[in-house]
């Protein structure tokens, strides 16, 4: 059955970063979200169909934690605005996914202040887990849990039923004031399986197609969540990682075992037939042109990212080969758009709309299974296929230029419009080819 998610192109944006937002929250009124309307025409050259917002909500720092999940965070506009903006959006047939931050709050969280000012003398004490006979670094007179150690993010206790009627009339909130298509779960391997129910069934109430993708960064089995009454998909840090590192020692081995290890037809497959959700970098990891050695492999990582099972997503910059590591507290990751290098790679951005552009015209590539064809270190080939549409991909990390055999019968390479054999394919250094089977 045809889906808008499993269609999708997803381009990542991080507002805070995005919009050149200061990086405390310093309580003006301004309205930076005006630049994702401006990126519109950008984001329609790319081909892209559907948008990831990091966290937009009133916070204190960084985003994840959360002041107030009914108010748009001030240093990027108010609902009005934020409300235009999704519309505009909408109106350019793009989705809108935002972040769903529900495993931890800020200090600042109303409810919290509360307890902090009232102790044991209010009842939103249990909507924590909370040691009045213990200390925080904060000096509060009283501990409580936190995420992996970070005191400035609170844990919920999402078992209370309180707070579990909190942040569903949030998501209803979200859905009825400014139309969302879906959200994107903030370190969803720390969420119980109800809580994915529970998010389903409040979402349902709107509709059926609504996207529920869970962060998850290890490498454990999580498919028995993507089904119809939790999430539709969760992000793939095994395959990114296994991208970069196999482009990186040149050893596609690497890589292609993950693919067929998730996505291949034998029984053992752990996501055969689901969609992850596919990206090179993103808002917490080295962006892709730093990491990758090899410089003229960016073209090939894309185009493997475009025609891998799942939905791929671009995160924003890194369409023109930006440059960003880790430092300064992953400042470097999220910078304003205004201030990003657009010109190092300028075959980049195209290459990427191209391939935007192939994916959402085939189906194969949406819906279709996979299967290696050829492996050697530094070249591979594989087969994706659905409803008779057969669509071949060679992918070469190397400065040789190797010969890849697959079948004999003709193909057009959707990137270039030549047609060759299939038995033949040659493949010049560093290069791709994306052939549909004739």
């Amino acid at each position: 059955m045809s889906s808008w998610i499993n269609e999708a192109v997803f381009y990542q944006i991080y507002p805070i970063g995005f919009c050149g937002a200061p990086e405390y929250n310093d309580c003006k009124q301004e309205y930076r979200l005006d630049k994702i309307k401006e990126w519109i025409p950008h984001l329609k050259k790319l081909n892209v169909n559907a948008i990831y917002l990091g966290p937009v909500f009133d916070s204190t720092k960084h985003g994840y934690d959360t002041k107030d999940y009914y108010k748009v965070d001030t240093r990027l506009g108010d609902n009005a605005s934020f409300k235009s903006i999704c519309d505009e959006l909408h109106a350019n047939g793009i989705k809108i996914v935002l972040d769903g931050v529900f495993n931890h709050v800020g200090r600042e969280f109303a409810p919290f202040k509360e307890v902090r000012e009232k102790r044991e003398g209010t009842s939103y004490r249990f909507w924590f887990n909370i040691d009045f006979y213990g200390n925080s670094r904060y000096n509060d007179g009283f501990d409580y849990q936190n995420w992996e150690g970070h005191p400035e993010l609170v844990k919920l206790r999402l078992e209370n039923t309180d707070v579990q009627n909190y942040l569903m009339d949030a998501v209803r909130f979200w859905i009825r004031e400014f139309g969302i298509d879906g959200l994107r779960l903030d370190v969803s391997y720390l969420l119980p399986q109800w809580f994915f129910e529970l998010l389903r069934r409040t979402v349902r109430e709107f509709r059926e197609d609504f996207f529920l993708v869970g962060e998850v960064i290890h490498c454990t089995n999580f498919a028995q969540n993507i089904c119809p009454e939790r999430l539709n998909s969760i992000t793939n840090y095994e395959c990114f990682k296994g991208m970069l590192s196999a482009f990186n020692s040149d050893n596609l081995f690497e890589i292609e075992h993950s693919l067929t290890r998730l996505f291949s037809s034998e029984p053992w497959a752990l996501y055969a037939g689901k969609r992850m959700l596919n990206f090179v970098d993103n808002h917490d990891v080295v962006r892709a042109c730093t990491a990758l050695k090899e410089k003229r492999n960016l073209l090939n990582l894309y185009t493997l990212l475009f025609t891998m099972p799942g939905i791929p997503c671009v995160y924003y910059g890194s369409e023109f080969g930006a440059e960003g590591d880790k430092g300064d507290f992953d400042a470097r990751l999220r910078p304003c758009i205004d201030e990003l290098d657009k010109g190092a790679h300028p075959e980049l951005a195209a290459h990427i709309g191209k391939l935007a552009r192939i994916r959402r015209e085939s189906r194969a590539l949406q819906y279709g299974s996979y299967r290696k064809a050829t492996l050697s270190n530094r070249y591979f080939s594989f087969v994706r296929e659905y409803e008779g549409e057969r669509i071949i991909v060679a992918i070469n990390i190397s400065d040789g230029d190797p010969t890849v055999r697959v079948e004999e019968a003709e193909g057009v390479d959707l990137l270039t419009g030549q047609i060759r054999n299939l038995n033949d394919i040659y493949l010049p250094p560093f290069s791709s080819s994306v052939y549909r089977k004739l």
